[in-house]
């Protein structure tokens, strides 16, 4: 069984994101083990200086390394990432845990984006989008496309 985690900088605030999120991880779980890690965001001042907000960038990518485990393949959201069709991203899943990694964690960073650090361990670097997403709908988002990639390998009527 293939196992995922998100990692998340943050909490959701809107119930109808949780609401969703809680739907997507219910219907996961007849086909994997998936979970949401939150990590706390670095609270900022109201205009944060350009070096605040790097200090930023950087407490939070320590955090997620810190929730990493050692043999997950880590999978860093980011706009300037990789884009597939779902197709495409469920087949990435299918071929990563016939090569011997069934260990997925999909980090999705704060609204200031991922440090370096996290980027640079990262397996693949994805994107949803070329548009931007606020980081708690992407949560959502995720969970969604991981749902649609394992009832595309599945089989199931979902995708359709």
């Amino acid at each position: 069984m293939i196992t995922a985690r998100i990692l998340a900088v943050g909490k959701v605030k809107e119930a109808w994101m949780r609401d969703g999120c809680a739907e997507y991880l219910k219907r996961l779980g007849l086909w994997s083990d998936v979970s949401v890690v939150e990590v706390d965001e670095f609270r900022l001042p109201e205009n944060p200086s350009p070096a605040q907000i790097a200090e930023c960038i950087e407490k939070e990518g320590a955090r997620i390394l810190d929730k990493t485990p050692r043999n997950s393949r880590l999978v860093a959201m980011c706009i300037e990432g990789r884009q597939f069709a779902s197709e495409q991203f469920a087949a990435w899943i299918s071929k990563s845990a016939v090569d011997g990694c069934g260990d997925f964690t999909f980090v999705i960073g704060g609204s200031y984006g991922l440090s370096d650090q996290v980027k640079k361990r990262a397996s693949l670097l994805l994107s949803m989008s070329l548009m931007t997403f606020p980081h708690q709908l992407a949560r959502v988002l995720l969970l969604e496309q991981l749902y649609r990639a394992f009832s595309i390998h599945a089989n199931a009527k979902y995708h359709k």
